[in-house]
């Protein structure tokens, strides 16, 4: 029999909204590369080894979460167990334009622009259209 529809509705509904702080050992950190069997391998901003983490059992066959995605991870969950977990997913963002604005959200996280505004090579013409032919075929009538 399948799981109720407001199960996942409840749980989506939960995680739709930033909290206005977070908790004492809760980070925020980015999805790497699912490891296998609800482990994901995810970068925090400050620190550049991966960590091991688990998504807690809410979320478990409810809610996807696609590489390059933020979650919100406790780093304390595990603290107390001797195993190779380094935390557990406790949130996901789902709505990354929102949880932006938050003063918690890391630095290291910002949004960086495809385009970049100020070049440095102002006379390079990649990205340009060709100069026109006009000229030259002024030239040579």
């Amino acid at each position: 029999m399948a799981r109720p529809k407001r199960s996942l509705l409840a749980t989506a509904q939960e995680t739709s909204s930033p909290p206005a702080s977070l908790e004492k050992g809760h980070v925020i950190a980015r999805v790497g590369k699912a490891e296998g069997k609800n482990l994901y391998s995810v970068e925090r901003a400050s620190i550049t080894k991966p960590l091991l983490v688990e998504l807690a059992s809410p979320f478990r066959s409810r809610i996807w979460i696609k590489r390059g995605g933020y979650v919100v991870v406790d780093t304390e969950a595990f603290a107390d167990r001797d195993n190779k977990l380094d935390g557990e997913i406790v949130n996901i963002v789902r709505d990354e334009k929102v949880w932006r604005k938050q003063s918690y959200w890391p630095t290291e996280f910002a949004k960086k622009s495809s385009y970049p505004e100020d070049s440095e090579d102002e006379n390079s013409n990649v990205g340009r259209m060709p100069p026109s032919d006009d000229s030259d075929s002024r030239d040579c009538a």
